[in-house]
């Protein structure tokens, strides 16, 4: 896949920490609510990040990363409800939780491929929503009913509202995150796992130990996700186990094919996509039947499925690489031109 100019990339990071800034100026257009808004994209976009890390890069099917972003959420939730933690400080337990479980589930996944991985991953998807129900964990995890929390406080005093906050705090962590996946992606190991996913037995041929990295980046991928579930405890100030079911898991795959299958920039750009798909179902329903004269509700999965073909066919390999194959393909012929200039000129004066 073309590479996604990286300049614009930190261009449209610095833009995003000045966006609250412009509050006083557009009250309407930088309230709390779109700030909260975008706060629940960017959490999609990590946990989108996660499973672009184990699918994109590594070549592992995954259908049941709603089980690591549920176990992630609910370890902060946990640790805040029972043992009064700070919300920043269930991150790190959060994530070092994920990462065993991940890794554990990588182990025995280690000797499924292709669909039957997609299928245990399935499986799993559809069983920890069940286990957090289970009546011996009620006391702590509240059951059917889940765990209310509360909306993480500005600390020092600082001149903004609890969403204001969170924004930043998720915007943080976000490009932390991203920054590191960036840096495991080009590093030794990185390239170890791409070349998991390109030729598995070429790879294995060479000396890479293919068992270690595909269990270690399933642990890494779940670690990802399971940091996004804490911090959607810390932001919805909420849990509970339908929050966490199959479809969760459809809708990080579909952010991930809409944005760019190894893509990093991709997985931000999914995130955005399902959130705003999510979030303007209803919308959109109201708009056909009205204005469309439809007989029929528009749910969000069929919002989903009618933007997802239409991008497959427009843009087969995602927003993200589809974009760069643009802009490559505009850059060609100046390039090419300039090429031939230097050449004519050459020529020009080895003639005189």
């Amino acid at each position: 896949m073309p590479a996604f100019p990286k300049k614009w990339l930190w261009g449209l990071i610095a833009a995003a920490f000045l966006v609250p800034l412009l509050r006083p100026a557009l009250p309407d257009l930088v309230s709390d609510y779109r700030l909260f808004l975008v706060s629940t994209m960017m959490i999609a976009a990590i946990a989108v990040l996660g499973l672009n890390l184990l699918t994109g890069f590594n070549g592992q099917i995954s259908l049941g990363h709603s089980a690591f972003y549920a176990v992630g959420a609910y370890t902060a939730a946990i640790l805040m409800d029972k043992l009064d933690m700070p919300y920043y400080a269930t991150l790190p337990i959060a994530a070092m939780v994920c990462f065993i479980v991940g890794y554990l589930f990588g182990l025995p996944a280690l000797k499924l491929e292709g669909h039957y991985l997609a299928l245990a991953t399935f499986a799993l998807a559809l069983a920890v929503p069940q286990i957090l129900k289970y009546k011996w964990l009620e006391e702590l995890t509240g059951g059917v009913q889940g765990i209310v929390l509360s909306k993480p406080e500005v600390p020092f005093g600082l001149p903004l509202t609890e969403d204001q906050w969170l924004y930043y705090y998720i915007l943080v962590v976000m490009v932390l995150l991203y920054w590191a996946a960036n840096n495991i992606l080009h590093s030794r190991s990185g390239r170890a796992m791409m070349a998991i996913r390109d030729q598995y037995m070429a790879a294995d041929t060479m000396g890479i130990d293919t068992a270690l990295y595909k269990t270690v980046t399933f642990g890494i991928s779940a670690a990802y996700t399971g940091i996004a579930g804490a911090l959607s405890a810390s932001a919805i100030a909420f849990v509970a186990p339908d929050s966490f079911n199959f479809f969760l898991s459809i809708k990080f795959l579909i952010g991930l094919v809409v944005g760019g299958v190894g893509s990093l920039a991709g997985s931000v750009v999914g995130g955005i996509f399902y959130v705003l798909v999510d979030n303007s179902a209803q919308a959109l329903s109201t708009f056909a039947k009205n204005d469309l004269g439809l007989q029929f509700d528009l749910s969000a999965y069929t919002v989903f499925g009618i933007l997802l073909i239409i991008l497959m066919y427009l843009m087969p390999m995602g927003v993200v690489g589809g974009v760069a194959y643009l802009v490559h393909s505009l850059r060609r012929p100046a390039v090419r031109t300039a090429a031939q200039g230097k050449e004519q000129e050459a020529a020009l004066k080895q003639r005189a």
